[in-house]
């Protein structure tokens, strides 16, 4: 079992930027397709981002495409989510996910066994 804690949310103005930690405490992520999710009030969570479990392929929401970039770190302890051109309507909780299932890219909740707590990002002038 591996648990995960997020990191990195805050307060940003329209246009910035922000990077989102996903750790896994006590054990390599190497053998974990990632994820990330978010979910704005009122919403179901939704899809932002897939890394493949060798950290080699990646997949993006179109909302989301060539603003944001997941990745993974040398020691494979860490995912990170850089948000970029941040829009009001990238406010959300921002979830990471985990799954030993699959090797590829996943953009379904229901395959992810593992969920941080999330991180709250707010876009706002």
């Amino acid at each position: 079992q591996v648990q995960l804690v997020e990191s990195g949310g805050g307060l940003v103005q329209p246009g910035g930027s922000l990077r989102l930690s996903c750790a896994a405490s006590g054990r390599t992520l190497s053998t974990y397709a990632m994820g990330w999710f978010r979910q704005a009030p009122g919403k179901e969570r939704e899809f932002v981002a897939a890394l493949s479990r060798s950290g080699i392929s990646t997949y993006y929401a179109d909302s989301v495409k060539g603003r944001f970039t997941i990745s993974r770190d040398n020691p494979k302890t860490t995912v990170y989510l850089q948000l970029s051109s941040l829009k009001s309507d990238d406010t959300a909780v921002y979830y990471c996910a985990a799954t030993g299932k699959i090797a590829g890219l996943i953009r379904t909740t229901g395959w992810y066994d593992y969920w941080g707590r999330g991180t709250q990002v707010t876009v706002s002038s």
